[in-house]
C-alpha cells in the first residue's frame, strides 16, 4: 500500500513576526541562580504568561482535526515513554520512566503497570533523575534498552552531577517481575558540574539503527556549549556500543570526536522525519525556543546568539547578526517550553492522516500539543496547537496512534482518538 505523505507550505513570517514582539517569562530556571530544589527549578520551568497558549489565526489550519482523550494510567513525575515492538495489531505496551527512579511497563489495553526492577540509583532533584528510555533496533532478538539518568559525583566531584547513559537487557517481559540485567555504561557528561538543570539526555537511534544520538545540555552554564574540551551543550553521535564513529566531524581531541553538532542550550526533543532528516527542538532563555534542522558539524550558536534574551533583561545578539551560526527554522517567543517530539507516520492505524510527516511537540508552560509542518525544502512552520489544559511532558506517535503524557504528580497517560 502506498501512503500519501502530506507536506504543508504555510507562511513562516506573520506568526513569527508577531511573536518576536512579545516576551514571556522563563522557559526554565535562571542559569545565574540555579537552585537544586526540585520544586523551585520545576516551577520556574513552568512559568508562562497567558500569551503562551494563544495562537494567531494564521497558525490555524482549516483541516485541524479534533480528538478526544482517554486516560490509561497515572504516574508521579513521569519524564519519557517509548513503545515496545509489536508484531500484531494489539494495543502497544509502553515503557514509562519517572524522574524519581522508577521504570514501568504499561499495558495500554488495560492500564496495568508493571514496575521494572534493577534500575540504577539516580540523582533525583531539580530537572534531574531518571530520564529517557528507548529500545534497541534489534530489541526483538536482544531485549536491549537504553536509559539516561542524572548521576551524582563522588570524591573530587562530590556535590556535582551529570547525565549518564546505559544499555541493559530487559528480562522477564511476560512475568510480574521484569528486571534490568547486564547493565553496561555507554556515555556520560563531562565534566560533572554543580546544579541540577539542563541535562537534556534525550536518546535516539538513526533510522538504519547504526548510530545512537544523545543530546547533552549545557547544564545552565552557557559557555560549555562552545567548549571543545567538554561534551556539554552538544549533540553526541556514537555507535550502539558507545564507541565513536570515525566519520564524526570534529577531531580537536578525543572527547570532541563524540560531537555531531555544538552550540546547544537544552535539547529535549529529537526525531528523524520521513526523509531521514534529523530535527531537534531546544529551550531558549527568556524567549527564543527553537526548532532546528540538525546537520553534521554545525554550530547552533548558543550562548553567542539567541532569539531570546538573558533573564537579567540584557539582550543577546539575534541569529541574523552572526550568520556563521546556524539559525533555527522556527523560534517561539512567547515560549512553548518544548519537552519531547515525535514524527507522525501512519501504520496499522491512521488516526490523524492530516498529521502525516508532521512533528508533534509537547509543551510544558504552553500546556499544549503543537503540530509543526515540515516542507520538502526543509523549511518548517507551526500549523496549529491544542490546549491540553495541563503541562505536557511527552508525546509519542506509535503505528498511527498518538499518546501524550502529562507532567508532575498524578500525571495522566492519555490516548488521543479522532472524533
Amino acid at each position: 500500500m502506498t501512503i500519501h505523505i502530506e507536506r504543508v507550505s504555510l507562511p513562516l513570517t506573520s506568526p513569527l513576526i508577531i511573536a518576536a514582539l512579545l516576551f514571556s517569562t522563563s522557559a526554565c530556571s535562571n542559569p545565574s541562580t540555579v537552585n537544586t530544589s526540585n520544586e523551585t527549578v520545576e516551577y520556574k520551568e513552568a512559568q508562562a504568561s497567558d500569551a503562551d497558549v494563544q495562537v494567531s489565526d494564521a497558525q490555524v489550519s482549516i483541516d485541524k482535526p479534533d480528538f478526544t482523550t482517554k486516560a490509561i494510567a497515572t504516574f508521579d513525575e513521569p519524564w519519557a515513554m517509548t513503545a515496545l515492538p509489536s508484531t500484531d495489531s494489539k494495543a502497544p505496551k509502553l515503557l514509562v520512566t519517572q524522574k524519581t527512579g522508577e521504570l514501568f511497563i504499561v499495558d495500554t489495553a488495560t492500564g496495568n503497570k508493571s514496575k521494572v526492577e534493577g534500575v540504577p540509583t539516580v540523582a533525583y532533584g531539580g530537572q534531574g533523575g531518571l530520564g529517557d528510555i528507548i529500545v534497541s533496533p534489534d530489541f526483538a532478538t536482544s531485549n536491549t534498552v537504553y536509559l539516561s539518568y542524572a548521576e551524582a559525583g563522588t570524591g573530587s566531584d562530590s556535590n556535582k552531577f551529570g547525565a549518564k547513559v546505559i544499555k541493559a537487557t530487559l528480562s522477564g517481559l511476560e512475568t510480574a517481575t521484569p528486571i534490568l540485567q547486564d547493565i553496561m555504561p555507554i556515555w556520560q557528561q563531562s565534566p560533572k558540574v554543580t546544579g541540577q538543570g539542563h541535562y537534556s539526555h534525550r536518546l535516539l537511534f538513526s533510522p538504519d539503527g547504526r548510530y545512537l544520538y544523545i543530546s547533552s545540555g549545557e547544564r545552565q552554564d552557557k559557555d560549555p556549549a562552545q567548549d571543545m574540551n567538554g561534551n556539554l551543550g552538544k549533540i553526541i553521535r556514537l555507535s550502539p556500543d558507545g564507541n565513536t564513529p570515525t566519520d564524526n566531524p570534529f577531531t580537536d581531541n578525543e572527547i570532541a570526536k563524540q560531537f555531531w553538532t555544538i552550540g546547544h542550550r537544552n535539547v529535549l526533543g529529537m526525531a528523524f522525519d520521513d526523509s531521514g532528516q534529523l530535527w531537534a527542538h531546544e529551550m531558549g532563555p527568556k524567549g527564543g525556543d527553537e526548532f532546528n534542522i540538525i546537520e553534521k558539524g554545525n554550530n547552533y550558536g548558543w550562548p553567542m546568539v539567541s532569539n531570546g534574551r538573558n533573564y537579567s533583561g540584557l539582550d543577546i545578539p539575534d541569529h541574523d547578526t552572526k550568520p556563521e551560526f546556524v539559525a533555527p527554522k522556527i523560534t517561539w517567543t512567547p515560549v512553548i517550553s518544548p519537552s519531547a517530539m515525535s514524527i507522525y507516520a501512519a501504520g496499522t492505524h491512521n488516526d490523524f492522516p492530516s498529521w502525516q510527516g508532521n512533528a508533534l511537540i509537547s509543551g510544558l508552560s504552553s500546556k499544549a500539543l503543537i503540530v509543526v509542518g515540515i516542507n520538502d525544502d526543509n523549511t518548517a512552520a507551526e500549523r496549529y496547537r491544542y490546549d491540553m489544559g495541563e503541562r505536557v511532558r511527552s508525546v509519542l506517535a506509535v503505528d498511527g496512534q498518538v499518546w501524550t503524557l502529562e507532567d508532575g504528580n498524578d500525571a495522566q497517560l492519555l490516548r488521543l482518538s479522532p472524533k
